[in-house]
């Protein structure tokens, strides 16, 4: 699965490189600098964050992707619903992005908002141009959790 996730990153245009990550990063093995994503292999407890921190630079605006990722509630919001159709369209379980580590314990019941339609975060990616509801999708469009783009 490792493989297959840094696979789809890369694909898409995010960089990720393997090397050591410093014990005290935000998520346990993965951080976001110079607008990639640095996973320390070795120490990766939970793959699906590798997902969701290629979501923070996804949602960003093109020139902001090699600076600092903003401490922004919206874009976490959107780097949620970005990782939720990545796992989707790699058919994976979803409960792997959001695993009970990670999101201060409320990982499955994100998994199950998601699961039931509540998608947290998908106002962010419409207003992004990146995916369309039903109501917002032009005729034959992709509708969440199909994506219409993956970079903003």
């Amino acid at each position: 699965m490792f493989d297959r996730i840094i696979a789809f990153v890369r694909g898409i245009g995010i960089p990720v490189t393997e090397d050591v990550v410093a014990g005290d990063s935000f998520l346990p093995a993965v951080t976001v600098t110079g607008g990639g994503v640095v996973v320390d292999r070795a120490r990766l407890q939970w793959p699906g964050d590798i997902l969701h921190e290629a979501g923070h630079l996804a949602v960003l605006e093109p020139a902001a992707r090699s600076g600092e990722v903003p401490d922004d509630s919206a874009l976490e919001l959107a780097a949620m619903a970005w990782s939720y159709a990545a796992a989707i369209a790699l058919e994976i379980d979803p409960a792997i992005v959001f695993h009970e580590g990670g999101y201060k314990g409320g990982g499955p019941g994100l998994a199950q908002s998601y699961a039931m339609g509540l998608y947290i975060g998908l106002p962010e990616l419409v207003a992004a141009g990146m995916a369309h509801t039903p109501m917002t999708a032009p005729e034959g469009a992709p509708v969440y959790p199909a994506m219409v783009r993956w970079l903003r």
